[in-house]
């Protein structure tokens, strides 16, 4: 049986350095934060396809979805019917990992004081950047202003959502909040408020008064990158509450 000793000098350092090359080796060498987007994916992939190896599966992917946060809002059944050659284990692995870190940094941020408009786009981006209609959604918030929970309260149109103040103080009153925040989308990508969102934003702040649930902030999430264009609108920012 060959030894090293046997085997030439340049083979070895070529089969140590592919084995130290190989991400999940890397990881642990090196820490998460030292991997590439495709390095780690391709930890969760764990193999390529025929004439694909699997960090070449991993930026074809990525590119393919457009970006890595385009790839991280797909469901396995969407990764499956766009990634040829994907099949069920690999998508469901790849959704899960991506569910599972979005619910951890959800997780951080409920602990936080939610009174900043930059941590309530970090917390509801997520949730609202891919939807197709415009959603409404209320922030509970306890009166340390700490994320208590989140309720979708209205589904609307591409171009505009309808809600009554029944249906966004209700969950307020029965779970108790101190207070509350608005959050809805604008699937144009254009997050500046309409005639409607000023309307009803002044209408539910007076709501909320009378009610003794004062709405702090009403913020829209558009669907652009950062930092091609305004992420989010915040009203009470804008002086508007």
């Amino acid at each position: 049986m060959p030894t090293d000793a046997d085997t030439p000098l340049h083979s070895r350092l070529l089969s140590t350095t592919a084995k130290d090359d190989l991400p999940r080796e890397k990881l642990l060498r090196e820490g998460r934060r030292a991997l590439s987007d495709e390095e780690l994916l391709a930890i969760f992939l764990r193999t390529g396809l025929p004439g694909c190896n699997v960090l070449q599966l991993a930026a074809k992917l990525k590119k393919q979805a457009g970006s890595l946060a385009d790839l991280g809002q797909m469901e396995a059944s969407d990764i499956i019917s766009t990634f040829k050659g994907i099949g069920a284990a690999k998508a469901a692995t790849l959704a899960a990992a991506f569910e599972l870190g979005q619910r951890a940094a959800r997780a951080h941020l409920k602990r936080l004081d939610m009174g900043t408009s930059r941590l309530v786009y970090e917390y509801m981006v997520g949730e609202l950047r891919f939807e197709t209609q415009e959603v409404l959604c209320v922030l509970l918030l306890d009166c340390r202003k700490r994320l208590m929970r989140v309720e979708r309260v209205a589904v609307g149109t591409l171009t505009r959502v309808i809600a009554h103040a029944r249906n966004v103080f209700a969950p307020a009153l029965r779970f108790n909040a101190a207070k509350v925040i608005l959050v809805h989308n604008h699937p144009s990508g254009n997050v500046l408020p309409s005639a409607h969102d000023e309307q009803f934003t002044k209408a539910f702040v007076e709501a909320g008064e009378v009610l003794g649930v004062p709405v702090i902030d009403h913020i829209i999430i558009g669907a652009g990158e950062e930092p091609a264009s305004l992420p989010y609108y915040s009203f009470a920012e804008n002086g508007k509450i």
